[in-house]
């Protein structure tokens, strides 16, 4: 690889000179940034939706796709390959998601003389099915988990196996990918009803709705291998990923290397990498995800022919950027470096930032983007994002707003960067879950390295702060926080009357002939806490007799940028603070609390009728009705599946009752907030 006088990589003579980015969003951004470094021309794609997006203003030129929804514009292959063609690009990189392993674009791209940044057609077909991938590994010698494989799809057959094994199972779409079509099964008197969802989920997102099951391993780690190879017959690991932290078997925290990972388990499991890469003949960059169970063994679980989202934290540690990796192997050169010149150098962790609502079953969230602000970018944080402040989150795609990357010397220094700029982080207008990820960042057990994929069940009342217990100290720092912001207004809103001095300034909560207090109402996780704050002063300085739960507390703070340094009873510390309007987060080493200010009522206040119906949690598809008018129906029991950026959420009887109306049908596009049906609650007796 030859480097430039200012040491920035340079093309070689074979070299494309200009490249079609076949996806959106961050990952889009994410491969422009290397090639304009590389000295590469790029063609972004659009639809609608994305017109004004970041990736297409960051491109050197854009072909306009169709509407929004992606199978009218990103998934129609023809287009792609046009906008292609026109533009002259010589090669196309699919990113992750949407064609990246489709067989048949690839297919496509090789018809019309366009390079596919990928590995060839066999390679994608040979992992494109789970099924025919195990077969693949049983016969490379790759060790692999117990399940069934074939080709009978029958129920009965599958649930047979599923019997034999011994539950827990789990249920997987062949064609699947990010969690989709996947149930976890725990008995046989489940088995039904998850394989019909599991299906139904695989139909809708891949078109394929073919099943395997395998044995569940109830306490394992999903660790994954980077791995490259050239076709020169060259392959190496780039060291593993854990990526155990997942919800909804989508990843949340990605971190490498991989904690507790000895020399000679690392090395086992890229050596069987390389041999499941080998064994389909593969080209360019991969990850062969693994099980790693409790007593040290490996499972081969299925390998991705793309690059991954978490593909930043294998860079950050290895100094290498694979997307460049990427480029060079498909334009026909030699891998940059062998295994041998490869090192691991510190710890990376990678947070995934989400339009959704963590305590409401992580459902996705839209809106607009009305403030935006990441953390500052250095030799240790990076954010990769397709996001600019005053963008919109639709309905269309993924919810993912950012990836925050950060690294270290070891892994107790980088977590301690992560939770630093996830303090940091900003945003309004839109739900997110970075409250969420700091609360897991600094839980206990993550900290400790006790982590397997059932973490975030395991740990919900660290994560989430459900205990009232825990605001003790939050409330009166939320409180005080408050008082000193609104007095901090009134200073500013002073200066700008011509008198200053004029009580109307003033927010003391100065009374004649009464104490100076403030009633004040927080609400934490929908409960509503009173608090009194009496402001008291001794001299030139002020404190505050602060009144929670009947237990009064002395306060004392000043508010530096975005930090309130307290004291309460003589006990000193501080919190990051970010608010928004009336929303008030506060982020301290135990975690991130979130608090409403709930201002005073003032003049009437329209109650909000209780209509009898259910409303639409997010904006999304009708996917399935289960109910007719006129049914009875039971508690809990599942009424109509929705459907909104590649996530399903089911809509479930709130009591007992009976179905007066349904007002939407299969395939109907649905607003959130919504009335979807008429319901009247079965009356107790």
């Amino acid at each position: 690889m030859s480097q430039s006088p200012n040491n920035l990589p340079t093309r070689s003579d074979k070299m494309f000179t200009k490249i079609l980015i076949a996806n959106r969003g961050e990952i889009a951004c994410r491969v422009i940034k290397t090639a304009r470094k590389m000295g590469i021309l790029t063609v972004a794609v659009y639809s609608d939706a994305d017109s004004n997006s970041l990736h297409v203003n960051m491109a050197d030129e854009a072909i306009y796709l169709g509407p929004s929804p992606s199978r009218e514009s990103y998934l129609v292959a023809e287009k792609v390959i046009e906008a292609a063609k026109r533009t002259g690009a010589q090669a196309i990189h699919p990113g992750y998601g949407f064609l990246s392993e489709n067989a048949d674009f690839c297919r496509m791209c090789e018809q019309e003389n366009i390079k596919f940044i990928g590995p060839p057609v066999a390679a994608i077909e040979a992992m494109g099915s789970k099924s025919a991938a195990k077969n693949i590994m049983e016969k490379a010698q790759v060790p692999l988990v117990p399940g069934y494989h074939g080709e009978d799809q029958t129920e009965a057959v599958i649930k047979k196996a599923a019997d034999e094994m011994g539950y827990p199972v789990l249920l997987k779409a062949t064609a699947g990918g990010g969690g989709k079509g996947m149930r976890q099964v725990w008995s046989e008197a489940e088995f039904s009803e998850g394989f019909a969802a599991a299906k139904r989920e695989a139909k809708s997102s891949f078109g394929d709705d073919t099943m395997l099951v395998e044995k569940y391993l109830t306490q394992p780690r999903h660790v994954e291998i980077q791995v490259f190879c050239d076709n020169h017959n060259n392959a190496v690991y780039l060291f593993e990923r854990d990526c155990s932290v997942q919800r909804r078997h989508q990843k949340v925290i990605e971190e490498a290397p991989a904690f507790g990972m000895s020399e000679t388990l690392r090395q086992k499991m890229g050596e069987s990498a390389i041999k499941s890469a080998q064994a389909i003949g593969y080209q360019g960059a991969g990850t062969v995800e693994f099980l790693l169970d409790v007593d040290g063994s490996f499972y081969f679980m299925e390998m991705n022919t793309r690059l991954q989202v978490e593909h930043p934290v294998t860079e950050l540690i290895t100094g290498q950027d694979l997307v460049e990796w990427q480029l060079r192997v498909a334009a026909g050169e030699v891998l940059p470096k062998t295994q041998q010149e490869l090192a691991i150098n510190g710890h990376a962790f990678e947070a995934r930032i989400y339009a959704e609502d963590a305590n409401n079953d992580f459902l996705p969230a839209t809106g607009k983007l009305n403030f935006l602000q990441p953390p500052v970018e250095s030799d240790h944080v990076r954010v990769d994002t397709g996001v600019r402040q005053g963008d919109d989150v639709s309905v269309f795609y993924d919810p993912m707003i950012a990836k925050l990357i950060v690294w270290d010397e070891n892994r107790e220094k980088a977590l301690q960067r992560l939770t630093k700029a996830l303090a940091e982080y900003r945003i309004s207008g839109v739900t997110t879950n970075i409250d969420f990820l700091y609360n897991l960042a600094t839980c206990p057990a993550f900290i400790n390295e006790d982590i397997d994929t059932g973490f975030i069940e395991k740990h919900q009342s660290d994560i989430f702060h459900n205990n009232e217990q825990t605001l003790a100290d939050e409330l009166p720092i939320a409180a005080l926080y408050l008082v000193l912001s609104l007095a901090e207004r009134a200073k500013a809103n002073a200066a700008d009357t011509s008198d200053p001095y004029s009580p109307w300034n003033s927010t003391n909560a100065w009374r004649l002939n009464e104490a100076h207090i403030h009633q004040l109402t927080l609400a934490h996780n929908d409960i509503e806490y009173p608090v009194t704050v009496e402001q008291k002063r001794h001299g030139s300085d002020s404190y505050y007799l602060i009144t929670v739960s009947n237990k009064t507390l002395d306060c004392q703070g000043r508010i530096s940028g975005d930090t309130l340094y307290v004291s309460i009873d003589g006990y000193r510390s501080h919190a990051t603070i970010a608010r928004n309007d009336n929303e008030i987060s506060l982020y301290r080493q135990n975690g991130a609390f979130n608090f409403t200010y709930i201002e005073p009522e003032c003049g009437n206040d329209e109650t909000t009728n209780n209509l009898g119906g259910l409303l639409a949690p997010m904006n999304g598809t009708m996917v399935s009705v289960l109910v007719k008018t006129g049914d009875k129906v039971t508690k809990d029991q599942p009424l109509m599946i929705m459907e909104a950026m590649k996530m399903e959420h089911t809509i479930k009887a709130p009591e007992d009752g009976t179905i007066d109306a349904l007002y939407y049908a299969q395939g109907d596009m649905v607003d959130g907030g919504c009335e979807l049906l008429a319901f009247t609650a079965q009356e107790k007796s």
